[in-house]
């Protein structure tokens, strides 16, 4: 009987000490793992490092391709685009104007009554409708007719106080988001179509003439003044209440910058000077790149794997459609070297943008003392369940280094604008009022981002220097914009003056 106990107990201790090296080992694996979780994040953290001194090598950088780019067509990445707005908006116009803003798979019509000098805009309303997708597939007449179809619907249902008198015709600042070659304010040829459409008779034709037709067509009596784009529009609508704008950012689902430059400072300008000797530029910054941005291998990754790779470099880094995409991918990579969110990776993490930007802002400003919110996106979007607070701060530190690369790169390419402006030193006597109409909804609701942004440009530009660099935040660039651009470029301009 003896014997037994005593064998009963061997067994028993050998099970105790067999469970004991278990826990032991699981808690080994268990923290190798996160060993290997915070060695892929410090890794991550060194690579997309943004010091002081890479983000004025970055400014350099793109001063250089502006001047390239304003050179000779196809000089540099930057396509430097004329636009033909050599009138920005004063604050003096006055009457109704109208704005067409065409962006994608919705559209909107736009009346706007200015009040001349010191009125401001007295009044304003749109209207707007989808493209059905048969049009975006179908011939250039149908579509247009659809546009000029709904235009004379907004048109006949206004009230009386906003008929034009007599002989004047209504005019229409028309914001075309695809790519237009300009040839003068008021006339484009489209270069090609995205976004879902594809309506081949319409490339190679003039974009305004295709309208203008269709609206004879339709019976309105309209004109358009200004064919423009939607960072030029944002630089019209900060320009009509702050004087001394000069530069234009949008940071939204992509980004873009359009600034004022001198007509002399444009060697592929072969026109006449205009009054002002000034010119706006659509600069297309998001195809800037240089071999000082701090890529990973996600970056590089994530442009293999895009629609167009090796184009639109500086935008895969620091615009809406990507952040979050960046984030998934280094959340992948911790999920399958470390296993931080269980054994076998989560199959949502898998699939390409699922992760959006607004949904990584909300991670990365939870202030709960559990992460709450990071803990709900993670179980909402990517079906993880029951995360370890170590594991939401994990993620929200990354959140972090995505959106602060980002925004001190954006930084970055506003500090090369104001290089090339000649409005990154101080001057003797006190330095000239910049002012940047920002827009888009990355800079509107990721407030980490907006900051950060901010804060960066000020830094690199001194202290000095930075009380006179002013940001505000111009919204609707591509409706009430278009529609300043309409009246700062009307034919009517000498009859009012």
């Amino acid at each position: 009987m003896k014997k037994v106990t005593v064998g009963a107990a061997v067994v028993g201790a050998a099970a105790v000490c067999a469970v004991a090296a278990l826990i032991v080992n699981h808690r080994m694996r268990k923290s190798s793992k996160w060993g290997r979780a915070m060695a892929i994040l410090r890794e991550f953290e060194e690579k997309c490092k943004t010091q002081d001194a890479k983000l004025k090598q970055v400014a350099d950088a793109m001063t250089v391709e502006m001047h390239a780019g304003l050179a000779s067509e196809g000089g540099s990445k930057l396509k430097m685009l004329i636009t033909y707005v050599d009138n920005l908006p004063t604050g003096d116009e006055a009457g109704v104007f109208y704005a067409l803003d065409l962006g994608g798979t919705n559209f909107r019509v736009l009346r706007v009554q200015l009040g001349g000098k010191d009125g401001g805009i007295i009044h304003q309303e749109f209207a707007e409708a989808s493209i059905p997708p048969s049009l975006m597939v179908g011939t250039s007449d149908a579509l247009f007719d659809y546009i000029a179809a709904e235009l004379a619907k907004f048109v006949a249902a206004e009230e009386e106080k906003f008929h034009q008198p007599p002989g004047k015709q209504r005019e229409l600042g028309f914001t075309f988001s695809f790519p237009v070659m300009q040839t003068s304010i008021n006339s484009g040829t489209i270069m090609r179509w995205t976004k879902g459409f594809s309506i081949d008779d319409a490339v190679g034709q003039d974009v305004v003439g295709e309208l203008t037709k269709a609206m004879k067509r339709k019976g309105v009596d309209m004109r358009v003044s200004a064919l423009v784009n939607d960072t030029v529009g944002t630089l019209a609508g900060g320009k009509y209440t702050q004087k001394d704008v000069a530069v234009a950012v949008i940071l939204g689902t992509g980004t873009n910058a359009a600034y004022v430059e001198r007509v002399q400072a444009i060697p592929k300008w072969h026109g006449p000077v205009p009054k002002s000797g000034e010119m706006v530029i659509n600069m297309e910054w998001g195809n800037f790149r240089s071999s000082h941005l701090p890529l990973t291998q996600y970056d590089h990754a994530l442009d293999n794997e895009s629609l167009n790779p090796g184009e639109q470099i500086f935008e895969k880094m620091t615009s809406g459609m990507y952040l979050g995409e960046i984030l998934r991918r280094v959340l992948l990579r911790v999920a399958e070297e470390a296993g931080v969110f269980g054994d076998e990776v989560p199959p949502k993490l898998k699939d390409s943008f699922v992760l959006r930007t607004p949904d990584m802002s909300a991670m990365h400003h939870d202030t709960s003392p559990d992460l709450k919110v990071v803990g709900e996106k993670l179980k909402d979007i990517l079906e993880i369940s029951n995360t370890s607070l170590k594991t939401r701060k994990l993620v929200v530190e990354l959140c972090n280094i995505v959106a602060t690369r980002g925004a001190r790169l954006a930084a970055a390419g506003v500090l090369g604008i104001l290089k090339k402006m000649g409005r990154d030193t101080p001057k003797q006597g006190g330095s000239e009022r910049t002012v940047i109409a920002m827009d888009g909804g990355l800079y509107e609701h990721y407030t980490e981002y907006r900051m950060c942004l901010e804060n960066s440009l000020k830094d690199l530009l001194g202290e000095e220097l930075a009380t006179s660099i002013v940001f505000v935040h111009s919204n609707d660039g591509s409706g009430i914009g278009a529609a300043l651009l309409a009246a700062s470029h009307s034919m009517y301009l000498e009859d009012q003056a």
